[in-house]
């Protein structure tokens, strides 16, 4: 994942969501987009 940009990391975590992937493959997108500080730019309604 760390070669995703920042933008393609929150859509691919947005389209997770929408298509309720496995919640292990969202959780470990979350953990990215805390790795790199971008937890702001997510709804926290959708965070568990």
């Amino acid at each position: 994942m760390e070669h995703l940009s920042d933008e393609l990391l929150l859509e691919s975590y947005y389209t997770a969501n929408e298509l309720q992937l496995s919640p292990d493959f969202i959780s470990l997108i979350e953990e990215e987009i805390h790795r790199r500080y971008l937890s702001h730019k997510i709804k926290h309604s959708k965070l568990g």
